[in-house]
């Protein structure tokens, strides 16, 4: 999950993070966080397919791409301890080969070295989301929020992680609300405004 972004606009993950693109952001929630409500609609584009041989050695040959720089930046690391930017870049490739804990870990060292590093932040929550840890992740998006209050990602993303794993819509609303507050032209993943969202969940929730 090459880190895209440093402000503003884009879901994490790096797609991730979806994640894909909001409205501009990843990384990750989306980075990662794609639910059926934000499912693309019939006129996307068909998937281009690959043939299984194909595809298993693509797979083989970009894991052991992400093995070789995970090495080598743990060894990085290990001789420059206090290189911010490192840790963030071994963070991610634990993101993006799903080792939820490591990552965790990893962006952790980052943020003590850095703790103004808002892509960082998101990604965190991404992570501790996956690890089943919601609190937590709406502990580093609130982080997030914070070094940067406009910041439209972790504001969705705080919203997703509410919604979808605290069981909590009013929380969802109330971080989306926020959202649009700060750009009333925001959108989900799947190009739905985010002021339609909030008016359909208030009216489930009503």
């Amino acid at each position: 999950m090459a880190r895209k972004e440093k402000t503003g606009n884009k879901y994490v993950k790096k797609e991730t993070t979806l994640i894909m693109v909001f409205v501009s952001l990843g990384v990750g929630f989306l980075g990662g966080i794609v639910f059926s409500v934000f499912q693309t609609g019939p006129e996307a584009p068909s998937p281009v397919s690959v043939q299984p041989q194909q595809q298993v050695s693509q797979t083989e040959t970009l894991l052991k791409e992400q093995m070789a720089r995970i090495e080598a930046l743990t060894k990085k690391t290990s001789q420059n301890p206090k290189d911010s930017g490192a840790w963030a870049q071994l963070g991610d490739l634990y993101f993006d080969t799903n080792r939820y804990k490591k990552a965790i870990w990893a962006y952790k060292k980052s943020l003590e070295l850095n703790s103004n590093n808002v892509a960082v932040w998101t990604d965190l929550g991404v992570m501790y989301r996956r690890n089943s840890q919601p609190k937590e992740a709406i502990k580093a998006f609130d982080k997030a929020i914070e070094t940067d209050p406009l910041h439209e990602i972790s504001r969705f993303n705080k919203g997703i992680v509410f919604m979808h794993d605290l069981n909590d819509p009013k929380g969802a609303i109330k971080a989306w609300v926020e959202l649009t507050q700060v750009n009333p032209l925001a959108k989900a993943p799947n190009g739905q405004l985010v002021t339609d969202l909030v008016e359909r969940f208030k009216a489930k929730t009503n």
